[in-house]
């Protein structure tokens, strides 16, 4: 059986998986869209599908005002005696010496159920994670922020965590000071035989970065570094297919095999910017006689396809879905920016099989906006939608986005005119510079729907639009889609920016006077092309 690698395309990293009997489980970031967590199920580490969000509650994730890449990082998901335990950092500032990154406990009986309100633990620094103990203790670890010269990374620190008192108890131990790959993070612990393993996150989330793996006797340490350190990266293989890989976690199959799940990228190869984010691939590892993981390949750089033994590869195939809305409940695969979906601002019930949007702030908020996107997850996608808006002035706007962040995005939408009328326009956001790639808006008849697409392919992006079913006419000039990537985001020269999403089209509707104008979506439609 041949696995391909992404397993897990789009925006999905900083994986944690486990196994529960026969059933795996993957858990990664979402940053500001909510709700918090995706969490992947699978029964052969090949095929998985998306099954539930568990942070979807106000008292469990706030994050009204977070930044931009901010909000939900590297969750860990473990289990124990019946129990899923959920850690995960709510992310308020990060950027300057003083980084703010309150970290929570979150538990359930069944993973696709309600979880519990949160325990908070510390804040002390980001990345936190659960280890369960054979003699049944519980040991919180995290990365500590040190802001002192800027230095950043202060450690790898553990704590005990009391179960019963809800709360970490007793002394921080200091456990690894980091190698000279740098910028150390993510740990994950595991008792493995004879030792206790550390796995981290190292040499930052672009294309240094790196799984490193170190291991002691006994559990505060101190702790021996693999000699040959990092066993996963592609540091050194600029040319390798998946890039940027480390930031894993690991597993063991009911066979007794060994997995290690870890973020990727693919760049594209115009520019090496990378529109899909950083998603979740898998390698095998093996232990050797000294009692060391190594990938099985015996190189440090992951595969774009692996063979594995046993199994029917069912290979993900490119879908075409139109959601006409006549579901009770959104598609899971929709999420919105940093608050809940409400009735307060989309129902589905207001006008059958539609879905509506009531306008609120602009699309540069950190606070409350009126949008639901989903990822995107390969190269080549379509999207379209019918709209059906009356806006009643050029501060009403609704339509199709194309979305990174605040100050990235490209935006086909209906808005008002002065006196009445209907006009189509496009509105691109690169860098926080506002321009309108069309000299002229599409001035439209004062009712009935309209038709919006977009052709997003590699970094070409392409706009259309119909008023009538399929008749479409492009609109506007060819844009760069590939702004919409992480690499481009930080690439400022006065200051470094935090990107660490990816792309998302969907739909979305302001009304900047308050008044909450509504705009009604017939339908939505996401086909994959490559």
């Amino acid at each position: 059986m041949i696995i391909e690698n992404p397993i897990l395309r789009g925006f999905n990293p900083d994986p944690s998986i486990i196994r529960v009997e026969d059933d795996y489980y993957i858990a990664t970031s979402t940053f500001e869209w909510y709700p918090g967590v995706q969490i992947h199920h699978s029964k052969d580490l090949v095929n998985w599908k998306l099954i539930t969000r568990p942070l979807n509650r106000i008292n469990q994730l706030d994050m009204r005002g977070v930044p931009d890449s901010g909000g939900v990082w590297a969750p860990c998901l473990s289990y124990y005696n019946g129990t899923f335990y959920l850690v995960y950092s709510n992310v308020h500032s990060f950027q300057g010496v003083w980084k703010d990154t309150p970290n929570y406990l979150v538990t359930t009986k069944d993973i696709r159920g309600d979880w519990s309100d949160p325990v908070f633990l510390n804040s002390s620094g980001f990345d936190g994670s659960m280890f369960h103990d054979n003699d049944g203790r519980k040991w919180y670890l995290s990365m500590i922020v040190d802001h002192r010269k800027e230095k950043f990374f202060g450690g790898i620190i553990m704590q005990e965590y009391d179960e019963k008192a809800g709360a970490l108890r007793g002394p921080v131990h200091y456990l690894y000071e980091g190698s000279d790959l740098g910028m150390t993070e993510g740990p994950h612990l595991y008792k493995i035989k004879d030792y206790y393993y550390l796995l981290l996150a190292e040499g930052g989330t672009e294309y240094g970065h790196a799984v490193s793996i170190a291991r002691s006797k006994t559990i505060t340490g101190p702790y021996e570094l693999h000699p040959k350190n990092p066993i996963l990266s592609s540091r050194w293989n600029p040319e390798a297919a998946l890039q940027r890989t480390g930031h894993g976690d690991i597993v063991e199959s009911q066979d007794g095999d060994w997995w290690i799940v870890f973020l990727a990228s693919r760049p594209l190869k115009k520019n090496r910017r990378c529109i899909l984010g950083r998603e979740t691939a898998i390698e095998e590892l093996e232990w050797k006689n000294d009692q060391w993981p190594y990938l099985k390949t015996g190189e440090k750089v992951a595969r774009h396809k692996l063979e594995i033994k046993g199994g029917e590869l069912k290979t993900p195939k490119l879908s075409h879905k139109k959601d006409h809305f006549e579901s009770p409940e959104l598609d899971i695969h929709f999420q919105s920016l940093r608050i809940p979906i409400s009735e307060e601002w989309l129902s589905l019930k207001a006008r059958p099989s539609h879905l509506r949007l009531y306008g609120q702030e602009s699309l540069s908020s950190l606070h409350r906006q009126s949008l639901v996107a989903r990822r995107v997850q390969h190269f080549h996608i379509q999207a379209a939608t019918s709209l059906d808006f009356s806006p009643e002035n050029f501060q009403q706007m609704a339509g199709l986005v194309c979305y990174y962040n605040t100050y990235h995005w490209h935006y086909l939408h209906l808005m008002g005119g002065d006196h009445g009328q209907r006009f189509l326009q496009i509105i691109t956001c690169d860098k926080y510079l506002v321009t309108e790639p069309l000299e002229d808006p599409i001035l439209l008849p004062n009712e009935g729907p309209v038709f919006l697409k977009v052709d997003f392919d590699h970094e070409k992006l392409q706009f259309y639009y119909a008023l009538e079913p399929d008749e479409w006419q492009k609109l506007g000039p060819v844009l760069d889609g590939s702004i919409l990537s992480d690499d481009y985001v930080r690439d400022d020269e006065v200051r470094y920016r935090p990107a660490f999403t990816g792309a998302f089209v969907g739909l979305c509707c302001q009304d900047l006077t308050g008044n909450k104008g509504h705009a009604d979506f017939d339908w939505f439609e996401y086909l994959e092309l490559e």
